[in-house]
């Protein structure tokens, strides 16, 4: 027996604030929707979650078509941060500017690395500088060799905004050795679809905000395949991510 859920949430009022530094400014207002799917198994209860979606702005609306590639995982205790993948995602091909401005290839830069890849953009007010805060402090308590082998990638969903310099001084501010990609919107939202993560193209409303979706999701590749096999959703606070990276690095399940 399968069970879709849709749920739909608007942030409240608190969320809204002016968004950009460095003299870039807009109004930035919040909004979450998550879709996930359900299998229910005889004898047992096995979890299934797609990828959810936080779209910031005003009036923004999501690419149903964009939820399509669902990830199915393992049935995982309550406390658990992360979700195991029953299906693995292959690494996307994707070859983006990086935060020096020089070409990067995901799929050959990260090859035989641990690595955690969010997407997400930086005139967010929440959500991505949470995570991205989280993911430094987590970093910090791994041993110096593994701090080393480890890759954080964070690719824009809102690359015209987020230029090389904006993404080096935004990431730099939380760890220096993360790495930031900007590009083609199209090949962006690709890579994204591939491991199930919808987002769609930033809309400028006529308020003079910009709509921009981006993902909840944490996604663990590990490096004895460079397949993301673990998935940690929006609110995975430093202390999880901190538990479960030794084992992200040895390519255990946490």
């Amino acid at each position: 027996m399968r069970t879709t859920r849709s749920t739909r949430t608007t942030a409240s009022p608190r969320t809204s604030g002016t968004s950009g530094t460095s003299g870039t400014s807009g109004t930035t207002r919040t909004r979450t929707r998550t879709r996930a799917r359900t299998t229910a198994v005889t004898g047992a209860a096995a979890l299934a979650v797609a990828g959810a979606l936080l779209l910031s702005g005003c009036g923004g609306s999501g690419d149903s078509s964009a939820n399509a590639n669902v990830a199915a995982v393992s049935a995982e205790a309550p406390q658990k941060a992360g979700t195991l993948l029953d299906t693995p995602f292959t690494k996307p091909a994707l070859v983006l500017t990086d935060n020096q401005g020089k070409p990067y290839d995901l799929v050959k830069e990260t090859a035989g690395h641990p690595m955690l890849l969010f997407f997400g953009y930086t005139h967010c007010p929440d959500v991505c500088p949470t995570t991205m805060s989280d993911l430094a402090l987590a970093k910090a308590k791994l041993p110096k060799a593994d701090q080393d082998a480890l890759r954080v990638v964070f690719v824009s969903t809102d690359p015209e905004r987020d230029t090389p310099a904006r993404l080096t001084a935004w990431l730099g501010a939380m760890d220096k050795s993360f790495i930031g990609l900007t590009g083609k919107f199209d090949a962006i939202q690709a890579a994204a679809r591939s491991v199930g993560v919808g987002i769609d193209p930033p809309v400028k409303e006529k308020d003079g905000s910009v709509t921009v979706t981006h993902g909840a999701e944490v996604l663990a590749f590990w490096p004895k395949d460079d397949k993301a096999h673990v998935l940690y959703m929006s609110g995975t606070t430093a202390g999880q991510f901190a538990a479960d990276l030794p084992k992200i690095v040895r390519s255990e399940a946490p």
